[in-house]
């Protein structure tokens, strides 16, 4: 079985859910990523509210048969109390989605381990993983960090994700994958980038949300990252550009991004679906 691929929503973060499903479809993906919740002011859609909304992206879901992968965002702060997150969790489960994306963004390390279990319970009872984003502007910066936390859960629904940006620019090594129980990756977010990182905070988030490269277009060794990780794990491929989104269709975009994606796959000797 080939790997499975989704459109995350940040690549198009203009598009919404539904028609989000419908490009996923028209390009050839298998699923689309969701985002349910806002991280800044106005960069979300209101499908945990909008009723019209949520119908009408579980009809295109039906129509073209992609389904939604995983949602986000699920941030764990010191203030968000993780039954906060139950309408997000409620309107994933509708849509079928598999994974809760999550990030620790909280400095007292006993309280986020508190919260981040009580978290993937609350997941597991709608049928999902809770699986920990590391980003290298956060308290929660590295592969390591983030397993820890999921093992210490001690819940078999805690999972790390791995994004190759924040992966790279964290300074971790494709060996710190192999080392960890394969049960712990559900998915990955894959973009490439320029091999030298930003020196400030400014620059490695201007990156990340509005100057990611397709897979090939960068200096990421994302080959010996994917290598790395079991056979099969799916792949939603999130490459924001604000440049080329001014430039290109988001179709295109779109394509080209999957296509590139396709391409390093066949590179490693992997196949998609």
């Amino acid at each position: 079985m080939g790997v499975k691929l989704s459109l995350a929503h940040l690549t198009a973060l203009n598009v919404s859910p539904p028609d989000l499903v419908s490009l996923a479809a028209d390009c050839g993906y298998d699923y689309a990523s969701l985002r349910l919740t806002e991280v800044t002011k106005g960069d979300a859609f209101p499908i945990v509210t909008d009723r019209a909304m949520m119908r009408e992206t579980k009809a295109r879901m039906a129509a073209t048969g992609v389904g939604v992968l995983d949602v986000e965002v699920a941030r764990l702060t010191p203030d968000a109390e993780p039954e906060s997150f139950l309408p997000m969790l409620e309107a994933a489960a509708e849509l079928g989605a598999a994974h809760l994306l999550t990030q620790g963004h909280d400095p007292d390390g006993s309280r986020l381990a508190d919260r981040y279990a009580a978290l993937c319970d609350l997941a597991a009872d709608h049928g999902m993983t809770a699986d920990i984003e590391f980003l290298t502007w956060t308290g929660l910066t590295t592969l390591d960090q983030a397993a820890k936390l999921a093992l210490a859960s001690g819940r078999a629904n805690a999972g790390v994700m791995i994004d190759t940006l924040h992966f790279s620019r964290s300074n971790c090594t494709p060996g710190e994958i192999t080392a960890l129980p394969a049960c712990l990756f559900n998915f990955i977010q894959i973009a490439d980038a320029p091999a030298e990182a930003p020196t400030t905070v400014e620059g490695l988030i201007h990156t990340a949300r509005e100057a990611r490269l397709n897979p090939g277009q960068g200096g990421l060794d994302l080959a010996a990252i994917l290598r790395a990780l079991p056979d099969g794990v799916p792949i939603s491929i999130e490459i924001p550009n604000a440049r080329l989104a001014a430039a290109m269709p988001d179709r295109q975009r779109v394509s080209e991004a999957l296509a590139s994606t396709r391409e390093l796959l066949r590179d490693i000797g992997r196949t998609s679906s």
